[in-house]
């Protein structure tokens, strides 16, 4: 998914990513400009950047992953946790 993703409009495609595409099997998906939306796992990147790195001052590149892996972790174990899906619905709607 490319998320307002926006060559020059005097550029056919980026050939450099088209060919990558091409050449691995890939199928580009186009989202229009500024429409993040539409783009599912948004809601996911807000939820983790709120989690697991806003408001923090981690010591390495290390501890920030493992702070991510263990935010993810918790998330894909709570899934089925009716208040934490009406949270990810109301994010999924604004």
């Amino acid at each position: 998914m490319l998320d307002s993703y926006s060559p020059p409009l005097t550029a056919k495609k980026d050939t450099r990513v088209g060919d990558w595409a091409e050449a691995d099997n890939v199928e580009l998906a186009y989202a229009p400009t500024n429409s993040s939306w539409l783009n599912r796992i948004e809601a996911r990147f807000t939820a983790l950047r709120y989690f697991a790195l806003d408001d923090t001052d981690h010591a390495s590149h290390r501890e920030q992953g493992s702070v991510t892996r263990r935010s993810v972790i918790w998330r894909n174990r709570h899934a089925a946790d009716q208040r934490l899906r009406a949270v990810v619905d109301r994010a999924n709607v604004a």
